[in-house]
């Protein structure tokens, strides 16, 4: 990524895209991941997720772990601006010792495009994966060998690697 000003990636042999890290990210990316971590060896993580829930329609809720929340924010309708507001008018009513506001990264997009590819019978990667676990979902899309992408038109990065092992 910061090798790079420009940035294609072609699924199944077709491009999809082209253009700086940057516009990537903002074009394809789901929006923001906030991550909020409480105070406390044992706290109470419900009044979290109701203030998620009440306050950004549309998070979900990807890792919850002893005192920490990460959440995926759509980007549809949210500024960093609400995002920080909200935080602030909270933080000490729910005991929130630090949280970090992140965009979408690169690797997210690549893995978004990636389980949209079509597998050897026609179906999509991610219809083939719905019934096994997240691990191995993002294990077979990392495995199958019919992603590309290029930084400047020079240099192609191809993930090729045994998918039996799946």
């Amino acid at each position: 990524e910061a090798l790079c000003q420009r940035l294609a990636i072609m699924v199944n042999g077709t491009f999809k895209c082209l253009g700086s890290p940057q516009h990537l990210r903002s074009k394809f990316g789901d929006g923001y991941t906030v991550t909020a971590r409480l105070t406390g060896s044992q706290p109470d993580l419900g009044p979290v997720k109701e203030f998620f829930d009440e306050t950004f329609p549309g998070a979900r809720l990807q890792r919850e772990h002893h005192n920490m929340v990460v959440y995926q924010l759509p980007k549809a309708f949210l500024s960093l601006s609400r995002i920080f507001h909200a935080f602030e008018e909270v933080r000490h009513q729910l005991s929130i010792e630090d949280y970090s506001v992140s965009q979408t990264t690169l690797d997210q997009v690549f893995i978004g495009f990636a389980s949209k590819q079509a597998g050897d019978d026609g179906d999509s990667v991610a219809d083939e994966q719905s019934t096994r676990s997240p691990q191995a979902a993002s294990a077979n899309v990392v495995r199958n060998p019919a992603v590309r992408f290029s930084i400047n038109g020079d240099v192609h990065f191809d993930l090729v690697t045994d998918s039996a092992s799946v």
